[in-house]
């Protein structure tokens, strides 16, 4: 029986992939016998020990890329390095991203400027160049990591609701544009999840956001790992331009 979850001889960059969420999707297409690029933007040290901790563990290939998701010419260029090296690229992973909380009266024009360019200017840079890229064979897929907070909003995250709200409008309008090529672009929505991003907010703030989710527990890097590895397989392969909540039932 053919295994849709096999990914051998499947190229895949996972970008923010030295931590959090973007490490354990980097570890899982790993697991399930993917080629993984590890992505950070300045550390190339943890970049290069992310490759080699891959390497070692699942027993195949994997490489790292430094760029900023903020430097679209880096970008490119990172692009043409995974093409001299790999020759295609198959699965995009849009994990990069960073929380900046403030009630509306506090958000300043920089806060503003910084959550675009990493949260949703970034991502439209990085799909783009993958595009191209998968194009070459006519197929692929490339899953953005949006936010449920992108689909319902939330008070005091009106900037970071915004921003994943513009990556499913990019998610939808992609995945039309790009369906007659094969590429399927899909978004996970996750809720509450235990990171060191959300492990930065004051205790109490996040034992409120925590006391909201009605599987009584905060998601685990692993519950958004295994939705992103649904969309990168041949599980999901007539599937693209959806939106899947992984939120525990905060939204039930």
């Amino acid at each position: 029986m053919t295994d849709l979850l096999d990914l051998s001889g499947r190229v895949a960059l996972v970008t923010g992939s030295t931590r959090g969420i973007g490490w354990r999707t980097a570890q899982l297409l790993a697991a399930h016998r993917a080629t993984v690029i590890v992505n950070g933007h300045t550390d190339a040290a943890a970049v290069t020990a992310r490759a080699g901790e891959l390497e070692t563990t699942y027993g195949r290939p994997a490489s790292g890329v430094v760029c900023d998701v903020t430097d679209p010419a880096g970008i490119r260029r990172a692009y043409q390095l995974i093409f001299k090296e790999h020759g295609r690229l198959d699965v995009l992973v849009n994990n990069a991203g960073i929380l900046d909380d403030a009630l509306l009266g506090m958000v300043s024009d920089e806060m503003i400027e910084r959550s675009f360019q990493v949260n949703t200017f970034g991502a439209i840079h990085h799909l783009q160049a993958a595009a191209r890229l998968m194009q070459r064979k006519n197929e692929g897929s490339i899953v953005n990591l949006s936010s449920i907070v992108g689909v319902v909003g939330n008070e005091g995250q009106t900037v970071y609701s915004a921003t994943k709200s513009a990556l499913i409008g990019l998610t939808k309008s992609a995945a039309k544009e790009l369906a007659p090529r094969q590429i399927r672009v899909n978004a996970v929505a996750p809720g509450f999840i235990d990171t060191d991003m959300t492990r930065a907010l004051p205790p109490e703030r996040f034992a409120e956001r925590a006391a909201g989710i009605k599987m009584g527990r905060t998601g685990t890097p692993d519950d958004i790992a295994r939705s992103v590895l649904f969309f990168a397989s041949d599980m999901s392969r007539y599937v693209t331009g959806q939106v899947l909540g992984v939120d525990g039932g905060m939204l039930v």
